[in-house]
């Protein structure tokens, strides 16, 4: 089912993983047209929740996809749907900064033609399918190294400002 219909040139199909590791997070997503790889982005983010972090490579995937011409049909695969479908909960919930702009770039993909779709389709990662298991690996493989480890801290902060007055 892939294969048939990543091979159509006016369907983009999105995989998008990610983890959190030490309470940085990393969100990838990868763009496939017409069985090419198109872009592979990658964002780390740190003390975010795994939902948000998930919604966050959701609307990536969405963005890379809607902005190339001539897409009839976006698939996104997630191995977190019941995260996708927070994207179309018109309930308050903290997550809607990300819903609004997801729904805002997919109004904007309905609205430049009637026949465009969007299907979401999970992908547990338990399956090891190969398209998902790339991201998924690269997704835990970072290991994130601050540039100043003890100055993300509140006591660092608080400890500086005492060095500086005692330094005045």
């Amino acid at each position: 089912m892939v294969l048939c219909t990543s091979s159509l040139p006016h369907t983009a199909l999105v995989v998008t993983d990610a983890s959190i590791k030490n309470d940085i997070a990393t969100s990838i997503s990868h763009v496939h047209i017409a069985n090419h790889p198109l872009t592979k982005t990658v964002h780390h983010a740190a003390f975010i929740t795994s939902t948000e972090e998930e919604l966050f490579a959701i609307r990536c995937g969405i963005n890379q996809a809607c902005i190339k011409e001539n897409m009839s049909k976006v698939i996104i695969v997630t191995d977190s749907i019941h995260t996708a479908k927070k994207i179309f909960n018109s309930k308050s919930h903290s997550f809607q900064s990300h819903t609004v702009v997801i729904l805002s770039e997919l109004w904007g993909f309905f609205n430049s033609s009637r026949n465009n779709s969007i299907e979401f389709w999970e992908c547990p990662s338990r399956l090891k399918w190969r398209l998902y298991k790339n991201i998924d690996k690269d997704s835990k493989l970072f290991y994130p190294t601050p540039t100043y480890p003890c100055k993300i801290s509140w006591d660092y902060c608080k400890k500086t400002d005492s060095d500086d007055i005692i330094n005045q």
